[in-house]
């Protein structure tokens, strides 16, 4: 349903089929798999979630998502001018969720199939997310390549700056190693209690 809404007259449609290729395969996927396969509530609802953030920025395209309009309508106030933002920062945003919620069903995964567990199955869930986060980046400048000037702006959402896809990078590592380290501390014990945040 995500897929759709957003579909409804997209900033650019190309742009938005060229978006969705990643995010139907991975919806055709897990329909595909569903009878041998299920992943918890928590993997689900992450995934959901992160569709959700893509979908917007597939509707308006990454580097013209309104949200500081829309905070600005909501509360008279511009997060990019009291950040001190030049850019906008909504492809940012979904890089950073894409490590924050993505490492829940690829840890799951992992520990369920490759029967990893402690250190090894964070190593390897927190690597899977970098790994798959630079496969992106790469696919994203081969796109790039074959395409025309305004679409491949549209498509990369660089907006001039030279260290896009590095900084895209890093806020996935950080996104996931956070995600891993808040499900860490939730199985701690805190103030003599076992509080676990996601099995």
């Amino acid at each position: 349903m995500m897929v759709l809404a957003s579909g409804v007259a997209p900033h650019d449609r190309a742009d938005w089929w060229l978006e969705n290729v990643l995010p139907l395969a991975l919806l055709l996927t897990l329909a595909a798999t569903s009878r041998y396969w299920r992943f918890s509530w928590h993997a689900y609802l992450a995934i959901m979630v992160m569709l959700a953030i893509h979908e917007l920025g597939a509707h308006f395209t990454y580097a013209k998502v309104p949200y500081d309009a829309w905070l600005r309508a909501l509360t008279d106030h511009s997060l990019n001018a009291w950040i001190g933002w030049q850019r906008n920062q909504f492809d940012r945003l979904v890089h950073l969720s894409y490590g924050l919620l993505f490492v829940l069903p690829i840890r799951e995964l992992l520990q369920r199939q490759a029967l990893l567990r402690g250190g090894w199955l964070a190593l390897c869930a927190v690597s899977f997310v970098l790994a798959t986060s630079a496969l992106y980046e790469l696919l994203e400048w081969i796109g790039g390549q074959y395409l025309g000037d305004d679409r491949a702006q549209a498509f990369l959402a660089t907006q001039q700056d030279p260290w896009d896809a590095q900084k895209d990078m890093a806020l996935a590592l950080l996104g996931a190693l956070f995600t891993l380290l808040i499900q860490w501390f939730g199985s701690r014990k805190l103030w003599g209690r076992k509080v676990v945040f996601v099995e």
